[in-house]
C-alpha cells in the first residue's frame, strides 16, 4: 500500500498545475462514462447493452485488434521517422490514428454482427417477442458497442501508448545528447495526448451510431464500405468547402448539402494541435461533445425509423 501511495504521488507530481485541459478531459469523460454505465445497469436496454459487449469481446477480432494496434504502437516507437527531433509528435499522430482505425473498425464488425447477422438469422425476432421495444433494442446495441470499444482502447492506451510517449520524450534526448528531461515534462507531452484520444472517441462513436443505422437495412460489406465512405467524406468536404476551391455554383452547392447531412468529423481531428504541440482548448472539448451527442442522436433516430417497420420473419 505504501508503494501505490508512493507511485501516486509520483505521479501527480508531474502534471502541471497550469494546465487544466488534462482536468477537463478527466472530468467530461468520466461524466459521460457514469451516465452510460448507469443507464447500462438500470434499464431493460441495459441487458441487451451487456449482452452486446460480451459477445463483443469474445470474438477473435477484438483480441486480433487489441494486439495488433499495439505491436504498431512499439513499432512506431522504434521507428526512425527522421524528423529532426519531431519523433515523439510523430508517435502521437501515428498512435492516435491506429487508436481511431482500431476502435471503428471494431465498431462497424459488432454492429454487423450484432444487429445485421441477428436480424438475418432470426435471432432479433425471437429477442423482441420479450417485453423488449425495437427502440430498445437499438439503443442497447449501440450502447453496448460503445462499451466494447471502451474495453479496445483502455488496454491500448494505458499499457501501451502513454507508457511509450513517456519513454520517448527521454529517449529522443538521450539520442540527440541532451539533458535528460525531468518527469514533469515527459508528463507533459504524456497529458497533451488526452484530449486528442477524447476526441478520437467521440468520432467513433459518431461512426458507430451511423453504422447502427446502416445495419438494421444492409449487410456487413455495404455497411464497411458505406462508413468507410462517409469517413472519407466528412473529413475532406468540409475543407473544401472551406478552403473555396470549388469553382462551379452547382458543385459548391451539392458540396455544401454534404458537408450539412455528412458528420463533419474534422471537428474531431487533432493533427493540426499534435503538429504544433498545442493543447486542445476544454471549450472546444464541450463543443465537440454536444456535437458528437446531436449527432449520434440523430444517427439512432434514423435507426428507430428504419428498424420500425423492418420484417424480421
Amino acid at each position: 500500500m505504501h508503494q501505490v501511495t508512493n507511485w501516486f504521488k509520483w505521479f501527480v507530481g508531474g502534471i502541471p498545475a497550469t494546465t487544466p485541459e488534462w482536468a477537463t478531459t478527466f472530468v467530461v469523460g468520466g461524466i459521460l462514462l457514469a451516465l452510460l454505465y448507469v443507464y447500462t445497469y438500470t434499464t431493460q436496454a441495459g441487458i441487451i447493452a451487456r449482452a452486446t459487449t460480451k459477445e463483443a469481446i469474445r470474438q477473435p477480432v477484438f483480441i486480433l485488434l487489441m494486439l495488433l494496434s499495439m505491436v504498431l504502437i512499439v513499432v512506431f516507437t522504434i521507428l526512425p521517422f527522421f524528423t529532426l527531433g519531431e519523433d515523439v509528435k510523430m508517435l502521437k499522430d501515428c498512435g492516435l490514428a491506429t487508436i481511431l482505425f482500431a476502435g471503428a473498425l471494431l465498431a462497424i464488425w459488432t454492429s454487423s454482427t450484432s444487429i445485421a447477422a441477428e436480424i438475418e438469422g432470426k435471432t432479433a425476432m425471437t429477442l423482441l417477442s420479450k417485453p423488449i421495444t425495437r427502440r430498445q433494442f437499438i439503443i442497447g446495441k449501440y450502447i453496448g458497442i460503445v462499451h466494447s470499444v471502451i474495453w479496445l482502447l483502455l488496454p491500448i492506451i494505458l499499457i501501451a501508448f502513454l507508457p511509450l510517449i513517456y519513454y520517448k520524450v527521454g529517449y529522443d534526448a538521450r539520442e540527440s545528447s541532451a539533458e535528460a528531461p525531468e518527469h514533469a515534462v515527459k508528463m507533459i507531452a504524456v497529458l497533451q495526448v488526452l484530449p486528442g484520444i477524447f476526441l478520437i472517441f467521440l468520432e467513433i462513436c459518431v461512426l458507430a451510431a451511423i453504422s447502427v443505422a446502416i445495419s438494421t437495412r444492409l449487410p456487413m460489406v455495404v455497411n464497411v464500405i458505406s462508413c468507410f465512405a462517409v469517413y472519407v467524406i466528412g473529413h475532406l468536404t468540409p475543407v473544401l468547402v472551406q478552403a473555396g476551391v470549388l469553382r462551379l455554383e452547382f458543385v459548391s452547392f451539392m458540396a455544401r448539402l454534404i458537408a450539412t447531412v455528412f458528420p463533419s468529423l474534422e471537428v474531431f481531428n487533432t493533427q493540426a494541435a499534435v503538429a504544433t504541440g498545442s493543447v486542445v482548448p476544454p471549450p472546444y472539448l464541450g463543443y465537440a461533445t454536444v456535437y458528437c451527442l446531436a449527432y449520434c442522436a440523430i444517427a439512432i433516430l434514423i435507426a428507430f425509423i428504419l428498424f420500425e417497420d423492418r420484417d424480421l420473419a
